[in-house]
């Protein structure tokens, strides 16, 4: 019976809210990464493409939730040390470190069933997940490794959606979505440094504004230059995309320092309409050049 009862205490604690909160949707929204590929293919007129490439991006924001999950139970002792994170379910004790086990053990599962439907995909979020587990052992308190890891997490959501839709995933794509990358964790860490404290993440004090700044800096230029080269030689009509791109970069900066944001990538667009209003003209003019 008392085990009966412990069991019983442990499914309470997943309360809807708690479960959402812990799981993270709102970053979800970096999977529209795996999209890109079906965008800039010509399949966007393929049904079976368009949901092999959703598929794919179900799977990635399952795992990247999986990854929360796990990052956030390695870290509930440094979290609580920090102003923003010491508030997440685990690191404020509103869920248990054996509800946050039963939860990772359900979304591996629904990976594993949703991963047959596509094994090739499969492998990429395997590959995604394993990362990450290194990041949260190890990598992570690794400078300049850990910015790295977290560009490469993106790489595999394009390279994901390229798998997804079975073509080969292009060099400019590649490189450019990887500088894009390196400049948001740069930006990540900066804001961290600014905010927090070595207490609440190691490798911040090996980090310095003004080194964060100018990694920030050279990942921005070179995203810019390597899409650039990537869309003139796509089709030489979308330069017109362009200054929407520098436009986003410019306005992304601008709340970071205006506005103290860029911890959270997600929190930033979630809540500038001007910049997102800067990526949707993005996609639509993509869209139109491409396809009408």
């Amino acid at each position: 019976m008392n085990v009966i009862n412990k069991i019983i205490l442990l499914f309470r604690q997943f309360s809807f809210f708690k479960f959402i909160k812990l799981m993270r949707p709102k970053h979800w929204v970096k999977n529209l990464f795996v999209l890109a590929p079906v965008i800039f293919s010509g399949l966007l007129d393929s049904k079976v493409a368009i949901v092999d490439a959703f598929l794919a991006m179900v799977l990635f924001c399952i795992a990247s939730s999986v990854t929360y999950v796990f990052n956030d139970y390695m870290d509930i002792e440094s979290d609580r040390q920090h102003p923003i994170k010491s508030q997440r379910p685990l690191a404020s004790g509103d869920v248990s470190k054996q509800a946050a086990i039963i939860l990772i053990c359900i979304l591996y599962s629904v990976i594993i069933v949703l991963g047959m439907f596509n094994k090739n995909v499969f492998s990429v979020v395997v590959s995604y997940i394993l990362l990450n587990i290194a990041y949260s052992l190890y990598l992570k308190h690794q400078p300049v490794l850990d910015i790295f890891t977290i560009a490469i997490g993106f790489v595999l959501r394009v390279y994901a959606g390229a798998v997804a839709i079975q073509v080969p995933l292009s060099a400019w794509m590649f490189i450019t979505t990887f500088s894009l990358a390196l400049f948001l964790a740069s930006i990540k860490r900066r804001q961290e440094i600014l905010k927090s404290n070595a207490i609440s993440r190691n490798v911040l004090r090996f980090y310095t504004v003004p080194l964060m700044n100018r990694y920030a800096e050279m990942s921005s230029i070179c995203a810019l230059l390597f899409y650039s080269l990537f869309v003139i030689s796509v089709n030489t009509e979308m330069v017109i995309t362009i200054p929407f791109v520098i436009f986003g970069l410019y306005r992304y900066w601008f709340v970071v320092e205006g506005n103290g944001r860029g911890e959270s990538p997600a929190d930033v667009l979630f809540e500038d309409y001007q910049l997102q209003l800067s990526i949707l003209l993005w996609v639509a003019s993509c869209i139109y050049i491409i396809w009408i």
